[in-house]
């Protein structure tokens, strides 16, 4: 019996179906896509994502619009990331503390590791371990042995309790066999004024608070807590050069939802690969005090893998209290 219209039709649809399998991620992205980060809007993070979503938008040819959604320090984003869709079209600024909250919760409403698809770093930041000017302690082997001469431990301060700069100062105390007594503030411009003011000795923050106030000599940076002197601080040494072994960066990375299809996590890797050696990229991310880097999938979700066993190690030999279930 002939075949009809419509049954050729159908027949030569399947006969193309079998020899060019569909993939659903070959024509992505077909519609805006949305980048979240869990901190408010103008902050550090913001920013950063908005230069992210701006070269982004350009590689893929589709808008990419930044989300902030804030909320228990960034946990709230990664709970929407983790139930989020795995079709490309919702992504994540994905930040150190990521890690540090993983340390320092026993429950969450999410897998840190397995919760997430790595896409890529985006960039790496360290911390900056500041004091006001007239603080007798100018360098590291000097506060090493103020701490230890001292019958009352050195206050810190940072943005709070389970931060990066929280663990970051905590690693120091540790490795250097100091006591110091940490401050936590409420974030934002806290740190700098309590400096100011000389209600705290130290403070250990991220560049963007600190650099202005460090270039006009009202606030003395002793030192940088990354692997490499920092570019914006050049003459101010490492912790590591006093401690060896010493080194603690933040970062930020783009990261979706568990699944990502691997065509869509494979340009979405080479898009983030090749903004970071742009001369634009390179320059606007400096201008935030950021230090454009860039990974594989495999080696951001390793470096998320041992932060995470390093923080959890540190919180359980030095003795910080674990929070319950966040939400």
């Amino acid at each position: 019996m002939a075949l009809t219209l419509t049954m050729r039709a159908v027949v030569g649809a399947i006969c193309l179906a079998v020899a060019f399998p569909f993939s659903a991620a070959a024509a992505w992205p077909e519609r805006p896509i949305t980048l979240l980060h869990g901190f408010g809007a103008g902050g550090n993070a913001d920013v950063t994502a908005r230069v992210v979503a701006d070269r982004l938008s350009a590689h893929l040819g589709q808008t990419v619009i930044v989300e902030p959604k804030p909320g228990a320090g960034g946990r709230a984003a990664a709970g929407l990331i983790a139930r989020a869709p795995a079709d490309g079209y919702t992504l994540f600024m994905l930040p150190g503390g990521h890690a540090a909250s993983a340390a320092l919760y026993e429950q969450l409403p999410y897998d840190s590791l397995n919760d997430f698809t790595f896409i890529g770093l985006v960039t790496q930041i360290p911390f900056v371990v500041a004091t006001y000017p007239e603080h007798p302690v100018k360098t590291v082997p000097e506060l090493i042995a103020a701490a230890k001469s001292s019958p009352q431990p050195i206050i810190y301060a940072t943005s709070g309790v389970g931060t990066g700069q929280h663990l970051s100062a905590e690693l120091f105390a540790a490795m250097a066999n100091i006591k110091l007594q940490h401050l936590p503030s409420k974030g934002g411009t806290a740190v700098p004024t309590l400096l100011l003011g000389k209600h705290i000795e130290l403070g250990f923050e991220p560049p963007p608070t600190l650099l202005e106030l460090v270039k006009d000599g009202k606030i003395r940076a002793i030192a940088t807590t990354g692997p490499t002197r920092f570019f914006a601080l050049p003459d101010v040494p490492t912790i590591g050069e006093t401690i060896p072994g010493y080194e603690v960066t933040s970062y930020f990375g783009l990261a979706g939802p568990p699944n990502l299809p691997a065509d869509v996590v494979k340009r979405l890797n080479a898009a983030t690969v090749a903004m970071v050696k742009e001369p634009q990229t390179i320059e606007r991310l400096r201008v935030l005090g950021s230090a454009p880097l860039s990974s594989t999938p495999e080696g951001f979700k390793e470096r998320v893998a041992a932060d995470i066993k390093r923080w959890t190690k540190l919180v359980t030999d030095v003795g910080i209290k674990r929070f319950g279930a966040s939400q």
